[in-house]
């Protein structure tokens, strides 16, 4: 197995590259930082460098796994129209340009593969102060779908994996916020905060699913699971102050 995963150097990326090399397979990490091979991948000349340079010293990719992205925040009224788009062209247009350099190099060696572009659950959920990013986590959902209708004749599965809050370096200071963790918690089906390692291990299994493709999995411990009315967890929260008091 040969795999590229972008983004490999820090958080998702590394656990996965970790998990994948503990498996035998030939990782070429593309990142701007820590990786094996340096790629900008909102650039399309990085982009095509970094596939030319993986096939010619490992031979055509099997295996893609583009974790490669960037956080950011800002109101919609408010935020830069370089600052919505650099988090467009990194998220959504750099993954775009990274499967179809991937998934071309499959094509021409005949071998199909599999993909999974890492989503997000706020490609779903609205997040207040994060409409870019999740406005080019939707994107992703949708360009994984398109993909694997038009790749899988070639055999290539193309799926994507939606991670909620996760303990990586692009949570941030966000986490040192009051109440901020404990409320993520409680609203956690599982009752904790990701780690990456949650995530890649996930996405190793969506990456060899041989009849699944075209779908959004989401590894964020039933985050995703938690209605905002919650009259029941209100209820709860108020009877637990009582409780204190």
């Amino acid at each position: 197995m040969i795999a590229v995963v972008t983004g490999g150097g820090s958080g998702i990326g590394s656990a996965v590259t970790d998990r994948l090399r503990k498996a035998g397979a030939d990782v070429v990490v593309w990142d701007l930082n820590g990786g094996d091979i340096d790629c900008d991948i909102s650039d399309p000349a990085s982009v095509a460098a970094a596939i030319d340079k993986t096939v010619a010293d490992h031979g055509p990719p099997d295996r893609l796994v583009a974790c490669a992205g960037i956080g950011a925040s800002g109101l919609l009224l408010e935020q830069a129209p370089s600052d919505w788009q650099r988090v467009i062209d990194t998220n959504l247009t750099g993954t775009w340009l990274t499967m179809r350099a991937t998934a071309r190099a499959m094509v021409d060696a005949g071998s199909g593969g599999s993909i999974v572009a890492v989503s997000s659950i706020s490609g779903t959920l609205a997040d207040r102060d994060m409409g870019a990013y999740c406005v080019s986590k939707a994107g992703i959902d949708m360009l994984v779908r398109v993909a694997a209708t038009e790749w899988g004749p070639h055999g290539i599965r193309v799926n994507a994996v939606g991670p909620g809050v996760t303990r990586t370096p692009m949570l941030g200071r966000v986490e040192q916020l009051p109440g901020w963790v404990e409320g993520l918690t409680e609203r956690t089906a599982l009752g904790r905060l990701g780690q990456a390692d949650d995530v890649a291990e996930t996405i190793i299994a969506v990456l060899e699913m041989s009849w699944v493709t075209g779908q959004t999995v989401f590894a964020d411990g039933g985050l995703a699971l938690h209605s905002p009315i919650d009259a029941y967890g209100q209820m709860q929260r108020l009877m637990a102050r009582g409780g204190r008091q």
